[in-house]
């Protein structure tokens, strides 16, 4: 996804207000050899990039006075009732070196797993989404969790998942849990007094 940005030399609150009243949103750039850049970015075009998942999730390429550079969106602050983003923060992105990121998880299958059609259990989303390491060009937009062998009362583990060539799971050494299918207690006794 392309994003265009424009520089912004003013910092401080009265500079962000002034720029936010003109239809703006300030925001920076860091990481990297560069030193931390100061931008602006067009806030409508913003607001509505950031209801798209993807915007999320993959690499941007943001253009500054016709240079692009390769950016991830760490942070962005909204208003609290107004749909106006207040700032954002993009990481620049190095192609050699591996990138830690949280990646959206995508549950499939949901409908047609042996712990819904059969158990009649309820599927809790544990996670929704998963810390990731890997190359900037390995980077998934998401990762599919298939729930069509969960049985009633089981669980499905970060081990379980099948993960993008390249791309590892950062768990510290837990195996951690992402979705369980628990049978309700209303349905446990109603099948109790049905047998």
């Amino acid at each position: 996804m392309k994003v265009v940005a424009f520089n912004r030399t003013e910092q401080g609150t009265g500079a962000s207000r002034r720029l936010r009243r003109a239809g703006q949103t300030p925001g920076i750039i860091y990481g990297g050899a560069d030193a931390p850049q100061l931008i602006a970015l067009d806030g409508n075009a913003l607001f509505h990039a950031l209801k798209k998942e993807a915007f999320h999730g993959s690499i941007l390429d943001l253009e500054i006075d016709g240079k692009s550079q390769q950016v991830l969106l760490r942070d962005f602050q909204m208003h609290a009732y107004k749909q106006m983003v207040l700032h954002a923060d993009f990481q620049r992105v190095d192609a050699s070196k591996a990138l830690h990121t949280k990646v959206t998880l995508h549950f499939i299958n949901a409908e047609i797993s042996p712990a819904v059609k059969l158990g009649g259990a309820v599927i809790s989303h544990v996670l929704n989404e998963l810390e990731v390491s890997c190359l900037p060009g390995q980077l998934p937009e998401f990762i599919e969790v298939d729930l069509a062998k969960l049985e009633a009362g089981g669980s499905i583990h970060v081990n379980d998942l099948t993960l993008p060539a390249g791309v590892t799971a950062l768990t510290h050494g837990q195996n951690l849990t992402i979705a369980t299918a628990s049978v309700p207690a209303g349905q446990q006794s109603a099948d109790a007094a049905a047998e």
